[in-house]
């Protein structure tokens, strides 16, 4: 047996390398076009962005969130999640602009519990944390 030979010996690899070639372009080419036909590939619009500031009040199980800067915000596609935190006296206003504020009550959260405000599309059928508020121990 000639090692010289078989190391130098290439007939084989130029076929091989064009079949992979030829799969992997179909692969990617079968990826865009059921992107496509899906509608994966569709704008789902524009996401608000707006900043949050948090108040907690140990005492009365009370966080205040209010909407610092930013846009403009539907009161209907805002929600709270997370923990146990449910809206306490007041619910979202129908526009909540700057300098707006809601009390979330945090009473039945635990320690560590991450409470978001989240923003919600007309349709339902995306969403968006906005911001995020971890209540101490």
């Amino acid at each position: 047996m000639d090692l010289k030979r078989l190391f130098n010996d290439d007939d084989a690899v130029s076929p091989v390398i064009g079949v992979i070639l030829m799969v992997a372009i179909t692969v990617i080419l079968a990826a865009v076009i059921a992107s496509f036909v899906l509608g994966l590939g569709e704008d789902q619009g524009p996401t608000p962005k707006a900043s949050f500031e948090f108040e907690y009040d140990s005492s009365a199980d009370e966080l205040t969130a209010t909407h610092d800067s930013g846009d403009s915000l539907d009161g209907n596609q805002l929600s709270v999640e997370g923990g146990s935190a449910s809206l306490a006296s007041s619910s979202w206003p129908s526009d909540m602009n700057s300098g707006d504020s809601v009390i979330i009550d945090t009473s039945s959260s635990s320690s560590g519990d991450t409470i978001r405000v989240v923003w919600t599309n007309e349709d339902g059928d995306t969403s968006t944390t906005l911001a995020t508020y971890e209540i101490p121990s």
